[in-house]
C-alpha cells in the first residue's frame, strides 16, 4: 500500500466527512427532540453545522497555503474524529452542541481537498479528478442515512452512542490512512503569507477578482436553488404523492446514486469533450429544467419525477467539478486554497439561506421554491455566458478558461 494514490486517501476523506453528515441527518431532529427541543431549537443545532463550515473552510484553505495541505488533512480529520467522540457520549443539548461544533470544523477541510487536487493534478484532468471526490459526496449520502437510522435504533432512545462510537472510528481509520499514505503535495510554502481569521474580508476580498467572483457567484447560485430542493422534496413527496420514508430514503439514494456515477465516471469525458466553460452552461439549463418540471408530475405518474430528478444530478455532475476546477486555475497559486476556501464557504451560507427560502415559499405554495430555483439557474447561466476568456503564463493553469 506504500503506492497509494492521494486522490484515493481524498476520496476516503470526503467519502467519511459525508458519511457523517449522512448519519446524523435523519436521527439529528429525532434526537434533539428526545433532549426535549423544540422546532426552532433543532433548526439553530442544524444550522450550526453549515455555519461552522462557512466559517472555517476559507480558514482551512488559508492556512494549507501557509503551511501546507498534509498538516492542515491532518488536524481536521482529528477534530472530525473529536466531533464523534462528543456526539456518542451526548446525553444534553449542551454536548449536541459541541459536537456539532466540531464537526462542521472539522468537515470542512473539503477545500484543503480541493487545493491538494490542484496541486497534484494537471489542467486537462483536473474537472476529473473534482469529479471524482465529489463522487464521494453522492456516496456518502447514499449510505449515510439508512446506517444512522439502523445505529440509532440499535443505541435506543435518548441515545447515540453506536452511532458515535461507528462514526468516530470511521475517522480513527481515516486520520491513520492518511497519515501514513499522504505526502504533502504544496511544492512551495508560504510561510511568511499573511494569514487572519477573518471569512468576511476574504470572501470580500476573492469577489473583487475576475472570474473567481463569477464562479463564485454561480456556485452560490446553484446551491441554494438545489437546497430548496432538497429540504422541499421530502415534503412535497409525503403530501402529494403519499410516500412514506422509507419510500423517501429511496428517492433521495436514487439522486445521490446518480450524482456519484456522474462525478465519479461522466464528468472527466464529458470535460474533455465540451470544456468545463460549456459544462456550467449546460448545466446551469439542466438544473433550471429539472427544477421546473418536478412538482408537476402526475400523481399518477411519479416515474416522471425520476426524469427530472435524473436531469439535477446530472446537472449536478456538471457544475460542481467545473466550478471548482474553474476556480483553481484562476486563481494565484499560492492562494488556491484560499479561493477553494472561500467559495466553500459561500456554499456552505447558501445551505443556510435554501432550506430556510424553501421552507418559507413552500408554506406559500408547494411548487414556489422549484420555481424559484430555475429562476436562480437561469442567472446562474446569464453568468456564466459573461466569463471571460483568461490567459495565463502559469504552466500548472489552463491558457484560456473555454
Amino acid at each position: 500500500m506504500k503506492n497509494k494514490s492521494p486522490i484515493f486517501v481524498l476520496f476516503v476523506t470526503i467519502l467519511i466527512d459525508l458519511l457523517g453528515f449522512g448519519l446524523i441527518i435523519p436521527i439529528l431532529p429525532i434526537f434533539a427532540s428526545e433532549l426535549n427541543a423544540g422546532p426552532f431549537v433543532i433548526g439553530l443545532i442544524a444550522g450550526i453545522y453549515s455555519l461552522m463550515n462557512f466559517l472555517f473552510a476559507p480558514f482551512w484553505g488559508t492556512l494549507s497555503d501557509k503551511i501546507g495541505r498534509r498538516p492542515v488533512m491532518l488536524i481536521s480529520i482529528f477534530l472530525t474524529m473529536l466531533s464523534y467522540v462528543f456526539f456518542s457520549f451526548t446525553h444534553s443539548l449542551t454536548f449536541l452542541i459541541i459536537s456539532r461544533i466540531f464537526s462542521g470544523m472539522g468537515s470542512a477541510n473539503i477545500s484543503a481537498a480541493q487545493a491538494y487536487i490542484a496541486d497534484i493534478t494537471t489542467p486537462e484532468n483536473r474537472a476529473k479528478n473534482m469529479g471524482i471526490i465529489g463522487a464521494g459526496f453522492g456516496l456518502g449520502f447514499i449510505f449515510g442515512p439508512p446506517v444512522g437510522g439502523y445505529l440509532k435504533s440499535i443505541s435506543g432512545a435518548g441515545s447515540v452512542d453506536i452511532v458515535g462510537y461507528f462514526a468516530a472510528g470511521l475517522c480513527a481509520f481515516n486520520l491513520l490512512l492518511a497519515y501514513l499514505y499522504l505526502p504533502e503535495s504544496l511544492k512551495v510554502k508560504n510561510p511568511d503569507k499573511a494569514f487572519s481569521f477573518k471569512p468576511i474580508a476574504n470572501i470580500l476580498h476573492e469577489l473583487k477578482k475576475p472570474v473567481i467572483s463569477e464562479l463564485i457567484s454561480i456556485n452560490f447560485l446553484f446551491v441554494v436553488a438545489f437546497s430548496m430542493m432538497s429540504l422541499t422534496a421530502a415534503i412535497l413527496w409525503a403530501e402529494h404523492y403519499g410516500f412514506d420514508t422509507k419510500q423517501i430514503g429511496y428517492v433521495f439514494m436514487y439522486i445521490g446514486l446518480t450524482a456519484a456515477i456522474v462525478q465519479g465516471g461522466l464528468v472527466g469525458k464529458l470535460s474533455k469533450a465540451f470544456g468545463e466553460k460549456k459544462l456550467l452552461l449546460y448545466g446551469s439549463l439542466l438544473m433550471a429544467f429539472g427544477l421546473a418540471t418536478l412538482p408537476f408530475a402526475p400523481t399518477d405518474m411519479f416515474f416522471f419525477q425520476f426524469i427530472s430528478l435524473g436531469l439535477i444530478s446530472l446537472a449536478n455532475g456538471c457544475l460542481t467539478p467545473s466550478i471548482n476546477s474553474l476556480i483553481s486555475q484562476a486563481a494565484n497559486p499560492g492562494e488556491q486554497g484560499q479561493a477553494l476556501g472561500t467559495n466553500q464557504s459561500l456554499g456552505s451560507l447558501a445551505r443556510v439561506v435554501g432550506p430556510v427560502l424553501g421552507g418559507f415559499l413552500f408554506n406559500l405554495h408547494y411548487t414556489l421554491p422549484y420555481l424559484l430555483g430555475a429562476v436562480l439557474m437561469i442567472g446562474a447561466y446569464g453568468v456564466s455566458k459573461l466569463l471571460k476568456n483568461q490567459n495565463t503564463t502559469d504552466a500548472n493553469m489552463v491558457t484560456e478558461i473555454n
